[in-house]
Parts: structure tokens; C-alpha cells; sequence
């Protein structure tokens, strides 16, 4: 099952590992329209809705497919919110939602499926992260709080809620999709604001996923797929650092 999978990164997802012969869970909250017919271009696939702010339905709806699935191989948790707020006022609404969907949820979610899940081979979770857990900085405070926190329960759900087949995993992309009011020469500038000077693909990320599935990386590791961005020390988000960018350029022509 892939979580937020009708649309943007999540539908790269669900295409990549249904291209590549597996069964997809097509989770989504409010775009059924698109996640049927996800489904419906996938040669074995079905849709599933939950409100991921509801953590109890989301974790029964873990417990209620496996219940039905033989073998349930994967848990992919690609689900979230990204709203901005301010680091030194943060906007109570905005944080809990960032931790309810982004941190909480995912986290009762692989309990569960580490619980109830059954699988030949071992169980993979992959948790979404984010470049920032290694690249932080005060721009978008609550959702970058709330991937520190799911980052934080990686390892220890692989310590402690594991057998001996299972892995527990977290994948890091950076920027690969145009995100709030970018135009299309923010995208462009912001998306190459890393060591190899290039944009980052949808399909790198959901075939670093599909790596992740095999389970070939030890239990608790997390993969970064950013073209290098989190080894540098941004002290803005790319989208904010494009556009001071440009404004200095702007500036200094004559």
C-alpha cells in the first residue's frame, strides 16, 4: 500500500511498482476520481480512502487489509502535509495537522502493519522523510518538525518491532515537484540548488522505493535521493533561496 498515491509523487509510486508486477494499494484521502483511475491503468490495483488525520482509522485500516491480503509485502507511508509557518511563532493548527498526518499517523500505521501483516520474505515500511532531517532550516517549521519526528522513530521501530526478515526504512527526497505558488523559472532554479546542479526525478525516488522493497539495506537505514542536497547547509528553503536569487540579480543589472 502506498499512502497519498492518487496523485503528484504518490502516483509516480503506485506506477512504478505496478510497471514493475506488483499488487498497489491505491490510498487517498479526497482525489477518488484519480485514484480509480490510477487504478484502473495498472494491471493489478485497487483504490482505498481513509482520512490520514483520523490516526485510529488509519491504523484499523491496516489491520483490516491484512486481514485480507496473503501477503502483504509493503507499507509505503508517502502521505503528507506541507503548509508554511513561522519559526519563531509557529501556527497551532498547522503543527498539529503536520504532526498528525506526517509523524503520527505513519508511525501507528507501521506499528500496525508490523503487527498484523503477514508476508513471505519479510516486510518492508518505508517512511518518508525528507532531505531537511539532515539539511535543516527555519523555513516550513511545523513540517520539518514533523519529519524529524518520524525520522526519529525509524530506528527504533527497527529495533523494536521488527523480525528478523523485516526492515524498517526511511527515504529522503529533496525538491522534485513544484510546490505552493512556484512559477515555472522558480522550479527550475530552485530544483538544481544541490552539488550536481541538476533536477531530481519523480521516477529516481519511486525507483529507490522499489529498491527499498527488496530490503537489500540494513534495518533502519535511510536512503537520500536529492542529487546531494542534504550535505549542504541551506539556511532557507530552496523555494525562498530561488527567489532571493533572482531578486539579486535582478538588483545588479544596470
Amino acid at each position: 500500500m502506498i499512502t497519498g498515491a492518487a496523485k503528484r509523487l504518490g502516483a509516480v509510486l503506485a506506477r512504478t511498482f505496478g510497471e514493475a508486477g506488483w499488487h498497489v494499494i491505491i490510498h487517498y484521502g479526497r482525489s477518488a476520481r484519480e485514484a480509480e483511475a490510477l487504478a484502473d491503468s495498472l494491471p493489478s490495483a485497487q483504490a482505498v480512502h481513509c482520512d490520514l488525520s483520523d490516526g485510529d482509522a488509519s491504523a484499523k485500516l491496516v489491520e483490516v487489509l491484512a486481514t485480507r491480503l496473503d501477503d502483504w509485502r509493503v507499507l509505503v507511508n508517502s502521505a503528507a502535509v506541507f503548509r508554511p509557518d513561522d519559526v519563531t511563532g509557529l501556527d497551532p493548527q498547522t503543527y498539529m495537522r503536520a504532526m498528525q498526518i506526517n509523524a503520527l499517523t505513519p508511525t501507528r500505521m507501521a506499528q500496525a502493519f508490523l503487527r498484523s501483516a503477514r508476508a513471505k520474505g519479510g516486510r518492508r515500511v518505508i517512511q518518508f522523510t525528507d532531505q531537511k532531517i539532515a539539511n535543516p532550516n527555519p523555513d516550513f517549521f511545523s513540517y520539518t518538525v514533523s519529519k524529524h519526528a518520524l525520522s526519529g522513530a525509524i530506528p527504533m521501530l527497527a529495533m523494536g518491532a521488527t523480525g528478523p526478515d523485516d526492515r524498517v526504512y526511511g527515504l529522503a527526497p529533496g525538491a522534485i515537484l513544484p510546490s505552493h505558488d512556484q512559477t515555472e523559472d522558480e522550479i527550475e532554479a530552485s530544483h538544481v540548488l544541490n552539488p550536481l546542479e541538476r533536477k531530481t526525478g519523480a521516477r529516481e525516488v519511486a525507483d529507490a522505493a522499489l529498491f527499498l522493497a527488496a530490503g537489500h539495506l540494513a534495518n533502519g537505514e535511510t536512503l537520500y535521493i536529492d542529487s546531494g542536497q542534504h550535505l549542504l547547509n541551506q539556511p532557507r528553503d530552496v523555494i525562498y533561496l530561488a527567489r532571493e536569487g533572482a531578486k539579486n540579480e535582478e538588483e545588479a543589472r544596470p
